[in-house]
């Protein structure tokens, strides 16, 4: 099955070797976001409601250029350097998603790129 890659100047550039998202038939795979500024390509500054905001808007804007939404995500992955911040996480995941809510995990790290404090990645199935 061929594989297209999904790419935006919506959210943040690629900072390694990967691409934003890979298209699979009816499945996208996006990669890792963290709460950079698509446009300045800096972490946004401010709370970590801030980042969490700026975390899904970078997803959000990668399902858009893959033809789909964050309605469409079965699978999403959590990454916290505070697990401390896992309520705010379900806080805000509830102005972003509706039941049912995608499959989830949430796992605590030592450290993500750039000194971010939250990552997220997510898989998503387009039924178009």
């Amino acid at each position: 099955m061929p594989r297209e890659i999904i790419k935006t100047d919506q959210a943040p550039a690629a900072i390694g070797t990967y691409s934003q998202a890979i298209k699979v038939g009816h499945t996208v795979y996006l990669s890792g976001q963290i709460p950079l500024d698509p446009t300045t390509m800096q972490l946004v500054e401010g709370s970590m409601e801030a980042q969490i905001h700026q975390v899904f808007n970078n997803l959000a804007a990668v399902a858009r250029a893959a033809g789909g939404h964050l309605a469409d995500t079965v699978k999403l992955n959590v990454f916290l350097t505070d697990l401390g911040h896992f309520a705010l996480i379900n806080q805000i995941m509830a102005e972003y998603f509706q039941e049912p809510y995608p499959a989830r995990a949430a796992i605590g790290v030592a450290a993500l790129p750039r000194g971010a404090q939250v990552e997220m990645d997510a898989v998503l199935v387009l039924e178009r």
